[in-house]
């Protein structure tokens, strides 16, 4: 009998019911619809910090060497990611980057399995598919008229290396133009016509979410 796969998906937004998490959610559809066995972490519950430099898992002949000593609620999503197929990362942008929560939660995931040999290689045991969602309150637009479509693309490109080094494969999908607030007139946001936001979320939105159900099927039978 074929063991199940199974793939895991990381929150990294505050929020576990809106673009993020449902984008997630569809991911976890699509593998789930192959068969696949599906868990969805949401960081912001947790207990944990970024690196601390202690570089137990670099010290050579160590307990830890190739794991990350640090003991808290991050060591068992850890042990599960080891053995997974697939891991399926989710972040909003703010301030041109993904949240504090999941930057800490890549620093610590990644860190003790980049190793400083020449050349660089991974000692994560194994090789999965990875993916990266990203939720953008922007359009393509407004990214065009502010010169800043580079600086961002370059941010989900230096995470998609690293991935691809540390996992083997890796993809993303982008999400912009999002339904921001559940009523645009309760906050102080004149920047954005409602109306228009509100189409891009009847519109645009579903389209994500049947890209990120597909990928998920992929993550799966890819």
């Amino acid at each position: 009998m074929t063991e199940r796969k199974k793939v895991i998906a990381v929150n990294g937004s505050p929020r576990k019911k809106w673009n993020t998490a449902i984008l997630l959610e569809k991911v976890l559809e699509g593998a789930s619809s192959k068969g696949a066995e599906t868990e969805l972490v949401h960081l912001y519950d947790l207990e944990y910090k970024g690196c601390i430099s202690c570089f137990a898992c670099k010290t050579r002949g160590g307990e830890s060497y190739g794991k990350c000593a640090v003991r808290d609620d991050l060591q068992p999503i850890f042990q599960e990611i080891e053995k997974a197929d697939a891991l399926v990362l989710g972040s909003p942008i703010y301030f041109g980057a993904v949240t504090g929560q999941i930057r800490s939660f890549l620093e610590r995931l990644m860190f003790p399995y980049l190793t400083y040999t020449i050349p660089p290689q991974t000692l994560f045991p194994g090789r999965i598919r990875t993916a990266f969602l990203y939720t953008m309150n922007m359009s393509e637009k407004e990214l065009e008229s502010r010169g800043m479509s580079e600086f961002y693309y370059s941010h989900f490109d230096l995470n998609k290396d690293y991935l691809v080094r540390l996992f083997e494969h890796s993809t993303y999908q982008l999400s912009m133009d999002t339904f921001q607030f559940e009523d645009y007139s309760k906050v102080v946001a004149e920047r954005w016509d409602p109306a228009e936001k509100e189409r891009s979320r009847k519109e645009r939105f579903p389209v994500d979410c049947a890209k990120a159900l597909q990928l998920g099927a992929e993550l799966v039978t890819g």
